[in-house]
């Protein structure tokens, strides 16, 4: 049996967003739990694949878009010959990235591979080629996706106010969902998001299958005509081997490359997979590379037999139209189905992005490349700020661009192709670098898929540059750029922070500035509660001077403040200078840098701020603190402190000490007087009666185990819970590796003499120790005591 102990939560409350974003999104998941959210095989095919296998809905829809134009009804023809072409990408591209994921079997793909085969820089058109496919990814699923229901219930477009844009409001509605799925965790987002891939393969796969038979037994039809204009039928007469026909048959092809998106996905990804990693990824990139060429054959197929053609208005599409025909009157509860399932699996394929982006940007933000918050795990473990980012930048694609595929297709296949030549030239090195068995088949293999898509962009960029192609041409090198000089950046501060290091091992430590003249100067605009804070903060810095600082810029505000100031008796020195152009930021400049050229001299400059809730505080605040801080933190020798003033929480309090009849007011301890109150102690605050112990409620403890909040003095116990915090301390010619136990109990420091730290003990680490215990101020503690690891955090 377990022992019990009691312990009750008493701590800081929690703030209104907080609670909302609880409700929302659930409880929070601990770092312990990551290794938990991983992907099953079959889970993963629904939710790595669907973009793929969804791209099969409108590839030959938008390869006859651009064959029509030209020479009509022979475009029905010519589909066979060109689908053959894609299934050949196809194949070509699953072969590359299956070689892709045998050896990288982290997440990634084909930005780790040229960063281990190129080097960082060069990675960084991967890095900026897959950020753009992901984008626009979610911005053609979700279009694509609100076309096949418009074209299940075409009388959407009648509906008052939204009709006319019915495509563009249902998509920005579907990227809002997908985006709170997956702010959920991966694998509830898995949950909802899995099931359309299997039931749109076996719809579509139903169909084609259905329609093979009727072929063969009665013939299929042609589709009827459906209301609105189609796309213009052509009638040239020119030679196959013509300019112009050679011109349209690379325009058709590089909109059916649009088939090949999101094959990648899975080597994205193959971190959020269970083990192994890389086994599951080839098996997932061979079953969907099946599916997607099976699904594309067939739908060609069957726009041959049945001459389904584009409409302007993107609905009703050709897949519906190959449905309507196949299905006729006697099964037409199935053409609802295929409708159903085609409308899912398109607003999910957007969800692989929602997968792969984050993982791909928090590698290149772990690599220097990106900002680096773009690598925290928000509140159920997803990488949270990526997913925000990929949302807001979509929605602007769509609105853009009204929703319309066609109009979405220039920006989609440079991106996309261009990481699949990454991959395959990187492979194709690696190959003839390891020269492992087999590498000169394999290399073959990545060699010939990166011929094949470098190919495809240079198509691309050249037939669909007018049409909108032009802004990623622009943009690819643009982000490219900006990507290294933020690294450059980063590598400046490290390279930095490496000098030092050296120096210090060498023994040329910088030494400690000795200031002879500590001044600090507490900048004021009016006489409250948070000047009357600052003020207390500044005191106790103990400096040398100290004095307030008024700039004028109004000669009745600045009367009144002097009056104010007196009234309360402040015995600090107030200096009112004159401002009359009301820059403010050059006056506080000028006057630090003052101060500081006399020798010996520091300065600090303290400005209050008064705090409010996040929406309140925007409206309310102007950011001239931060301001003046940037100015300030410029000068040498001197440095700026933003004191923070909680209004509504101390103003509570005071209100709440005066009903009580205290007749004090806190933050000086007496009455009557000025009314002081300080900052708010920086860290984190332990619930608890202040002596490292909790009061009491149940907690299960194992065998042998003590509660901290049970020790007494003097004697030797075995304790056991996660470490919240630890602390490097130096002590003369030595150092201490101090960490905190908390057994939900109470806490416990546990102190290492001589030691910098423990391998495998860090925050989150579940520790046991055994020792004396001896009674501190703020608690028990341990010193030198016995350990062992119970379980890590996975990172």
């Amino acid at each position: 049996m377990k022992n019990q102990l009691a312990v009750t939560d008493q701590g800081v409350p929690e703030t209104f967003g907080y609670t909302l974003k609880r409700k929302l999104l659930g409880p929070p998941l601990v770092n312990d739990q990551i290794h938990t959210e991983r992907l099953t095989r079959p889970l993963a095919i629904g939710v790595l694949s669907c973009d793929g296998i969804s791209s099969a809905a409108y590839g030959t829809e938008e390869m006859l878009i651009e064959m029509i134009q030209v020479v009509g009804l022979a475009a029905f023809t010519l589909i066979l010959p060109m689908t053959l072409v894609i299934l050949a990408g196809v194949a070509l591209v699953v072969l590359s990235y299956r070689e892709v994921v045998s050896v990288y079997t982290r997440a990634g793909g084909s930005y780790v591979v040229a960063r281990e085969n190129f080097g960082p820089r060069i990675a960084q058109v991967a890095a900026v080629a897959l950020l753009i496919d992901y984008t626009v990814t979610v911005a053609v699923q979700t279009a694509a996706g609100s076309a096949a229901i418009v074209s299940a219930f075409p009388q959407l477009a009648n509906t008052p106010v939204i009709g006319p844009q019915i495509l563009l409001w249902i998509s920005v509605v579907a990227v809002i969902i997908m985006c709170f799925g997956n702010l959920r965790g991966v694998r509830e987002a898995g949950r909802a998001f899995a099931l359309p891939t299997y039931l749109f393969s076996g719809a579509v796969a139903v169909m084609i299958v259905a329609g093979l038979f009727r072929e063969v037994t009665n013939g299929l039809g042609h589709v009827h005509a459906y209301a609105g204009p189609t796309f213009p039928i052509g009638h040239s007469a020119e030679g196959i081997l013509s300019v112009g026909m050679l011109y349209m048959l690379l325009r058709s092809f590089a909109n059916g490359g649009s088939s090949l998106t999101g094959i990648e996905a899975v080597s994205n990804a193959v971190s959020a997979l269970r083990p192994p990693e890389g086994r599951n990824a080839r098996q997932i990139l061979i079953t969907q590379g099946s599916i997607v060429a099976f699904l594309i054959a067939g739908i060609s197929w069957l726009a041959h037999v049945t001459h389904a053609i584009p409409y302007e208005a993107g609905f009703p599409t050709v897949l519906a139209q190959e449905a309507d025909v196949v299905f006729g009157s006697g099964a037409h509860y199935m053409y609802f189905v295929v409708q159903a399932a085609t409308a899912l699996i398109l607003f999910t394929g957007g969800n692989t992005s929602f997968s792969g982006f984050p993982f791909l940007a928090s590698f290149v933000a772990a690599d220097s490349f990106l900002p680096r918050w773009l690598t925290k795990r928000g509140h159920r473990l997803a990488l949270s700020n990526g997913i925000i980012v990929l949302t807001v930048i979509s929605l602007i694609l769509l609105i853009a661009t009204r929703a319309q595929v066609n109009g979405l297709i220039p920006f989609y296949a440079i991106g996309v192709f261009t990481g699949f030549s990454m991959a395959g030239f990187g492979m194709a090195r690696y190959h003839k670098r390891v020269k492992e068995r087999g590498w000169k088949r394999r290399r073959i293999i990545n060699g010939t898929a990166a011929v094949y898509t470098a190919i495809v962009v240079a198509i691309f960029a050249i037939v669909k540059f007018t049409e909108g192609a032009w802004v990623i041409v622009i943009i690819f090198p643009v982000l490219v750029f900006l990507l290294i000089r933020l690294n450059r950046e980063y590598r400046m501060e490290s390279g930095v922070l490496e000098n030092m290091q050296e120096r210090r091992k060498f023994g040329a430590e910088g030494k400690t500035p000795n200031y002879s003249r500590r001044v600090v100067l507490v900048f004021v605009d009016s006489v409250d509660l948070a000047t009357f804070a600052a003020i207390r903060y500044a005191r106790g810095l103990r400096p040398t001077g100290l004095r307030a600082v008024h700039f004028v810029v109004d000669a009745a505000h600045a009367e009144k403040l002097r009056e104010e100031w007196v009234l309360y008796g402040q015995e600090v020195p107030l200096e009112m200078i004159d401002t009359p152009d009301r820059r403010i930021l050059r006056a506080s400049g000028e006057l630090v840098i003052r101060e500081a050229e006399q020798p010996g001299t520091s300065v600090t400059v303290v400005l209050p701020r008064r705090s409010f809730s996040p929406l309140l505080g925007r409206l309310l605040h102007d950011r001239t603190a931060d301001k003046i801080a940037a100015v300030v933190s410029r000068v040498p020798n001197c440095v700026a402190t933003i004191v923070p003033f909680d209004v509504e929480s101390r103003v509570a309090e005071l209100h709440a000490h005066a009903a009580a009849g205290n007749g004090t007011v806190p933050g000086n301890g007496a009455a009557p007087g000025p009314v002081t109150s300080g900052p708010a102690t920086a860290g984190p605050v332990a619930p608890g009666n202040g002596n490292g112990t909790r009061p009491a409620a149940t907690v299960a403890l194992s065998p042998g185990i003590t509660g901290i909040s049970a020790l007494g003095t003097a004697r030797k116990a075995a304790v056991e819970g996660r470490v919240r915090a630890v602390e490097i301390r130096p002590v003369e010619h030595s150092c201490v590796f101090e960490c905190v136990i908390d057994d939900g109990t109470g806490t416990l420091a546990a102190m290492f003499y001589g030691r910098t730290g423990i391998p495998g003990v860090s925050p989150g680490t579940r520790l046991r120790l055994e020792g004396k215990v001896s009674m501190r101020a703020d608690g028990p503690a341990m010193i030198n005591p016995a350990y062992e690891l119970v379980g890590r955090p996975e990172r």
